[in-house]
């Protein structure tokens, strides 16, 4: 029986990973060269040594100002996170998931700062129980870690619980962890083979809380 929902933030909830993508796109595009999604996306809901500035460089074969470009993009990436709502469907899983008697948490390989405040200028801080970051762990996804701990706080068992991800690191630690996960791709990550996940969707809108419920507990009956 499901009685617990977690939900991974970045490209899930709030579509930062697409923003921040634009924005070195952009940058790169001002420097004549381009960033393949197939080379970001491998990067993307985890924590990693790839240096985009540096990736650049060996493009261009140009030495380049790291901290000038860094303060640049990361000024239009806010700008563009900025203009964001909620992705579709997100609010009504939650107001429902509440009227279901239904606990939530939230796991991020991002850090505490960066969720609770977008959280907060979302509108959605107040639905969450449990909120767990890199903040709180030695290894983020797809080291299960995240969701090991969310769950536990939660006081619930990893197969009453079903994970949104978009992406696939996201998504091995969510079912390491032992948890039902269903992904929704956002555009950087839709390329991406997801090999181990119980369910997909275009969006999280497609499908009602309790029709996806069912449909998990009948898999998992």
């Amino acid at each position: 029986m499901i009685k617990a929902l977690v939900f991974d933030f970045d490209g899930t909830i709030l579509d930062t990973e697409t923003q921040h993508y634009y924005a070195f796109q952009e940058m790169f595009n001002e420097h004549g060269s381009e960033l393949p999604l197939e080379v970001w996306g491998q990067y993307i809901g985890t924590h990693s040594k790839f240096n985009p500035y540096e990736y650049l460089e060996k493009q261009i074969n140009k030495k380049l100002n790291h901290d000038e470009l860094r303060t640049k993009k990361t000024e239009r990436a806010l700008a563009l996170i900025k203009e964001q709502k909620p992705l579709p469907g997100i609010e009504n899983y939650l107001r429902a998931a509440k009227e279901l008697g239904l606990k939530i948490g939230l796991a991020s390989s991002s850090s505490r700062k960066w969720v609770i405040e977008h959280l907060e200028r979302i509108g959605l801080a107040h639905y969450f129980e449990v909120i767990k970051t890199a903040d709180d762990v030695e290894m983020v996804k797809p080291d299960p870690s995240l969701y090991t701990k969310t769950i536990k706080e939660l006081g619930v068992k990893p197969e009453e619980a079903i994970a949104f991800e978009d992406s696939v690191n996201g998504s091995i630690a969510a079912k390491k962890a032992g948890l039902y996960c269903v992904v929704i791709p956002n555009p950087v990550t839709k390329h991406m083979q997801f090999d181990e996940v119980d369910h997909q969707m275009e969006s999280i809108a497609e499908l009602e809380l309790e029709a996806l419920i069912q449909l998990t507990e009948q898999r998992t009956s």
